[in-house]
């Protein structure tokens, strides 16, 4: 059969699910709350982690499933920062602001918005399409806090293969936008549990982390790596990768590959011991980058940035050294 998109609702709210020819597997995203994946499933089996799922979400800005982080990625070290001689001040009273347990603010401007508007919905070819817009210069509360005017563009496409996201950013004034951003993907482990399961970074530099989550512009470095998750726990910013940098989560029955296949040399990489996902986080630039400067890049009039990860899903047996490359 086709591939297909329909219309559902998710914890009573709309939401549009992308299914692949063969039907093995589906997609499910709320346009209305910020184009947040809410669903990835294979085989009926989902693969993300709902923790307080799309209600929540909605709420209280608590992230699950596949959310944007716009247009900063993780957290800020303090409430202003200055970018090609803009001072900006970040007002909660004026712009959509959350702020972490440290005060910091944390995962830019977009959770749940409700202001993208879908501007394809369908099957092309072999794919199930979705694509959906934001102009975040008509959006006065979102200048307030990063005042660079632009398109915000998403395309999903989903396959017997996998699931691909492009993000594109093109400028509509005359001034460089800053690319700061990522995407948080919750993956679930296999049966909930970290038995057996294995990860694989393709990382080259680990940057050091202070108590509060920010680079503290120290450094080393290190080689790709295969480890057991079993008791370990991470949450460790890599800001040099391997080339053509694919992680892995493989565990019983069941191997995701993230790839990061254009414009995401950064990633986090996010387990806590005592929740049952794994976080590979594409981004664009390292935490803070705003402020810093740090390995920050930007997109001229005129210009457009684009952005690309997939994920890909295979059955497997239980024995990590059977994983093979499964990304064309």
């Amino acid at each position: 059969m086709p591939p297909s998109v329909t219309h559902t609702t998710t914890d009573g709210h709309p939401t549009t699910r992308l299914t692949s020819a063969s039907g093995d597997l589906t997609a499910t995203y709320a346009p209305g709350a910020g184009m947040v994946c809410c669903s990835l499933r294979h085989r009926g089996e989902e693969l993300l982690g709902q923790r307080g799922g799309l209600a929540t979400y909605i709420e209280r800005g608590s992230t699950f499933g596949i959310p944007l982080l716009y247009p900063w990625a993780n957290r800020l070290s303090g409430v202003g920062y200055e970018v090609a001689g803009h001072q900006v001040v970040l007002d909660p009273a004026i712009s959509p602001i959350r702020l972490d347990a440290n005060g910091l603010p944390i995962h830019g401007l977009l959770a749940a918005c409700p202001n993208w508007k879908v501007t394809d919905a369908g099957a092309h070819g072999d794919a199930a399409v979705l694509r959906a817009r934001l102009d975040f210069g008509a959006e006065p509360a979102l200048m307030a806090a990063f005042p660079f005017p632009h398109l915000l563009e998403m395309a999903v496409r989903l396959d017997d293969a996998g699931l691909a996201i492009t993000t594109t950013v093109t400028p509509t004034g005359d001034v460089p936008v800053p690319i700061a951003f990522g995407f948080h993907p919750y993956l679930a482990l296999p049966g909930g549990t970290r038995d057996g399961v294995e990860i694989t970074l393709p990382v080259e530099h680990h940057a050091l982390l202070d108590e509060r989550g920010l680079p503290t512009g120290a450094g080393e470095t290190v080689a790709p790596l295969t480890v057991a998750l079993t008791d370990q726990s991470f949450d460790d910013l890599f800001d040099r990768l391997a080339p053509v940098p694919r992680f892995t989560l493989h565990g019983p029955g069941r191997e995701v590959t993230v790839a990061f296949d254009e414009g995401y040399p950064v990633a986090q990489v996010y387990a806590p011991a005592d929740q049952p996902f794994v976080c590979f986080e594409p981004m664009t630039a390292p935490t803070n980058a705003l402020v810093t400067g740090n390995q920050l890049p930007a997109v001229d009039p005129g210009n457009v940035f684009r952005a690309t990860f997939r994920i890909a899903i295979r059955e497997c047996g239980g024995d990590p050294g059977a994983m093979s490359d499964h990304l064309a």
